[in-house]
């Protein structure tokens, strides 16, 4: 459902509390299951980190469940198994699955709600906190690494190609005539994109 382009499902974290003062609390163990390799799973890992630095009540133990879909599946087979993780980050795509999958996740608005903490939706871009929010208005999961698509162009290209190097295309009829004119002179690839699903209609549908 995510930042980047991704967002976290949460499910309820229940810990047993003893009141026996001779008894030292253990810590609870929150686990985290994740799609962030490379960079991004050590940024991950230093969240954690710093998080479980801050306080000794909670372990946050984030773990690298492999891509998007095969974190999903994860998370769903240990649903059903009745070993769940707490948090379970999930790509957009799954959105839908998480939102009726009855009992599955708890919406993030009652997990704040429950936990005592002010929680504004408002504090995300409108179409990313629109895109993981239910029909009846509820916000169903934290908006987490949510990506966005970034146009680079070539200044020198631009510029030897006669147009203005100091003006990015800002429209597609745009970008065809800059790629137009690139072509001309002797750009042999005047424009390339990758997820191409992505940056042509589903940016564009949100």
């Amino acid at each position: 459902m995510s930042i980047t382009r991704r967002v976290f499902s949460i499910a309820a974290v229940c810990a047993a509390i003893f009141s026996l003062p001779s008894v030292a609390l253990a810590q609870t163990d929150i686990q985290w299951w994740h799609s962030m390799d490379g960079a991004l799973n050590d940024w991950v890992n230093d969240l954690a980190k710093d998080f479980n630095a801050s306080q000794s009540e909670f372990r946050v133990v984030p773990t690298y469940k492999g891509e998007y879909d095969q974190s999903m599946a994860a998370g769903i087979a240990a649903y059903r198994a009745n070993n769940a993780p707490d948090i379970l980050q999930v790509f957009e795509v799954g959105t839908a699955t998480m939102m009726y999958a009855k009992g599955a996740v708890k919406p993030v608005t009652e997990v704040m709600k429950a936990g005592g903490v002010a929680f504004d939706p408002k504090a995300y871009i409108p179409a990313v906190s629109g895109y993981y929010t239910a029909p009846n208005g509820q916000m169903m999961s934290f908006p987490f690494n949510s990506s966005t698509t970034v146009f680079y162009y070539n200044k020198d290209a631009f510029k030897a190609a006669g147009l203005n190097p100091d003006k990015a295309p800002s429209t597609w009829p745009e970008v065809v005539s800059a790629a137009a004119k690139l072509k001309i002179a002797g750009s042999t690839c005047p424009f390339t994109t990758s997820w191409m699903t992505w940056a042509q209609v589903e940016s564009f549908s949100t």
